[in-house]
């Protein structure tokens, strides 16, 4: 991470520093007793503080800022004398085997050092999980761990568990065109490298997640999406779709038990046959190697940046009235909105859904004035508008400010109610990288002004300005960095008809309001990162292009054949830094909420999968009621095939269970 804070972090802290990323790359001895290059060993123990902070407090830093580094930690080979086990017998020859620590992107999921290996071609899984199954152990697939449920394995998973990781991310990374619109990519391979390749054909993807990091396979497994659904007027072009990004696969190869010889293989599956729908979307209990995707032409996009819509307006309840805003955001919008397209324009989120389709707001806690995001296809570049052709184009964003660093550091460390100033301090830092205008903190107390010193304001304004972005799909679409704050986050998708966008979201600001308010007024802080609000439109198999295709039946943008008015998703997330305090209660009361709330009488809730959910007061993914009630029903009503055919196809297709885990033992049934 490029910045002071990861110096003074690695400076002060009295722990070994970890291996760097390009040490990852360095390929191993092909056998199945040696392993990856062993990581350089570690600088001596530095002791001491920087400006003040003590050591707790940049450790506490250090976990909650991001890094590549993360994805190293604990791995050694099997012939190290650190290793935990002895190595798993009559592996298939040539197998590459290491052991290594899994640690999920926020930290939650830690085991302890489980084995690995890394195949070097889609025909070594059959052969590992032939492996796998007559000695007893499970294949789970492993990427970059930028996840949070507990679908490839459990927090506390122990040595002593046979469960072989296979990193498909160091080999299994292949891409190339298919056809003109399609392409052929192993799933090990990173999003960002997928648009880039489609990027260089002139092809695009309507939406994607946000960070690059990503393997193509866990987006699939997931059902990872991004934010837009049509604007008013616009048609769908060919080779695009406003769902999932697996709702764009139009054929995927998967391990799968050949009944007639009883051993493992590699199928391919076309999207127009019937069990292609369950492993589109499958949670982790299948292996898929590669899949095709199609495209459409690229279209270029504009990207506005805004801070001057109030809260109380931007999620205003419907027939409200939206007023005029106030405040410093109100002052400002006079001038913004004129300049970026706002003024006498839309002002609540369903308005700029309906004028751009693409929008996402981040809703910083204990502030008044959300962070808008609105996309729109806008073919040649505006007057004004900064031209970008790389992604990640936030970096106050991706490479944390020294004064948002330290005050996260504090926040971990114990002080949790620093929420309301860190909330405050996020959104001055985004309204000052993004429009340059410092009002806001000039008439800010001391603190804010001591924190947001002169030299942070020159560092956040020495790129220049980013409210007002045009260039390719693929340099807007991708802005999230692995050096972004690391929080935990739950995550729902509310299924409703494009008429009551504006009532949801209104709804759920209004709850989430008086929640934390609450949460307040009890001296108590369970949420220190932001809302995120996005909106998307359903799968829609007509997108593959394939004749006879289905949507991906364990998908949350599934379509309920009983509501076909539904045709929109809002998306909901809260983030936080793992271990706050009362964060799980918090999430508890506001799931049951949004059950109450959107029970399919005019909207239906499903669960974000990577995210946190069925939440008791004290843990997530651990409610029995969700998971063995509430979620499965949520994609069984409405008619049609849905979770019990999924159970049932990926049962068949593996028997034996070797794509899964206990938690998905428990919860695919």
């Amino acid at each position: 991470m490029n910045t002071r804070m990861n110096a003074q972090v690695d400076a002060a802290a009295d722990a070994p520093t970890e291996a760097s990323a390009g040490a990852r790359a360095q390929a191993p001895a092909r056998a199945s007793s040696t392993a990856p290059a062993a990581p350089a060993a570690p600088a001596g123990p530095r002791r001491g503080t920087t400006d003040g902070l003590t050591r707790r407090q940049l450790l506490g830093a250090s976990a909650v800022l991001g890094g590549a580094a993360w994805l190293l930690r604990g791995t050694v080979g099997p012939d190290s004398a650190e290793a935990a086990t002895p190595v798993p017998p009559g592996l298939p020859a040539g197998t590459e085997l290491y052991q290594r620590v899994f640690q999920n992107w926020s930290g939650e999921i830690r085991t302890d050092q489980l084995w690995t290996c890394a195949p070097r071609t889609p025909e070594e899984v059959p052969a590992l999980a032939d492996w796998a199954h007559a000695n007893g152990w499970r294949l789970r697939a492993s990427g970059y761990r930028h996840t949070w449920a507990p679908l490839t394995v459990a927090a506390g998973t122990p040595e002593s568990a046979r469960v072989l990781l296979v990193d498909t991310s160091r080999y299994l990374t292949a891409i190339s065109a298919d056809s003109p619109g399609t392409v052929r990519v192993q799933t090990g391979a990173t999003m960002e490298a997928l648009l880039a390749h489609l990027a260089q054909r002139g092809l695009g993807l309507t939406a994607c997640p946000a960070p690059g990091e990503l393997t193509v396979g866990g987006v699939l497994a997931i059902g990872g999406h991004g934010t837009a659904t049509a604007a008013v007027g616009e048609v769908r072009p060919e080779g695009h779709g406003y769902g999932s990004v697996g709702n764009q696969v139009v054929r995927l190869t998967a391990v799968v038990l050949d009944p007639a010889t009883g051993r493992y293989t590699l199928r391919t599956f076309d999207r127009s046959e019937a069990d292609s729908a369950a492993f589109l979307v499958h949670l982790g209990r299948a292996f898929l190697t590669e899949v095709v995707l199609r495209a459409g032409a690229d279209r270029p996009l504009r990207c506005v940046s805004r801070l001057d819509i109030p809260a109380s307006e931007l999620f205003a309840r419907p027939g409200s009235g939206t007023g005029t805003g106030g405040g410093l955001g109100g002052v400002l919008g006079g001038v913004l909105g004129g300049v970026l397209g706002g003024g006498s324009g839309p002002r609540t989120l369903a308005e700029f859904v309906d004028r751009d389709g693409r929008v996402e707001a981040i809703w910083f806690a204990y502030t008044e004035y959300p962070w808008l995001k609105t996309w729109s296809v806008t073919p040649n570049k505006p007057l004004g508008s900064l031209s970008v052709d790389r992604p990640y184009n936030y970096p106050f964003s991706d490479s944390i400010p020294e004064p948002v660093a330290r005050l996260a550091g504090e926040i971990v460390a114990g002080a949790w109610a620093s929420a309301p100033l860190f909330g405050q301090l996020q959104y001055l830092v985004a309204k000052v990288g993004l429009t340059g205008d410092i009002t806001d903190i000039l008439l800010s107390g001391d603190l804010l002004r001591r924190l947001l010193s002169g030299e942070v304001l020159t560092h956040l304004l020495a790129g220049g300005l980013h409210s007002d972005l045009w260039g390719p799909s693929r340099a807007l679409l991708q802005y999230v960095r692995p050096t972004t704050l690391r929080v935990t986050a739950n995550g729902y998708a509310i299924l409703t008809k494009r008429a009551d966008l504006q009532w949801v979201v209104s709804e759920f600001a209004a709850y989430y309001r008086e929640l934390l308010a609450a949460y307040q007024a009890r001296g108590e802080f369970p949420v220190n990162g932001a809302v995120e609000i996005r909106v998307t439109g359903l799968d829609d198999p007509a997108a593959s292009g394939v004749p006879g295709a289905r949507p991906p039946l364990l998908s949350a943008l599934r379509p309920r054949a009983d509501r076909p008015e539904w045709d929109t998703a809002v998306w909901l997330d809260v983030l936080a830094f793992p271990g706050t305090p009362g964060l799980e209660r918090f999430a508890r009361e506001l799931e049951q909420w949004l059950l109450r709330t959107f029970d399919g009488t005019r909207a239906g809730l499903r669960v974000e999968w990577s995210k946190g959910w069925a939440y008791t007061d004290a843990a997530a993914w651990s409610d029995p009621d969700m998971i063995g009630r509430a979620i499965p029903d949520s994609l069984r009503v409405g008619g049609g095939p849905g979770w019990d055919e999924a159970v049932a196809v990926l049962d068949r297709h593996d028997p034996h269970r070797v794509f899964g885990n206990p938690f998905l033992d428990g919860l695919l049934k």
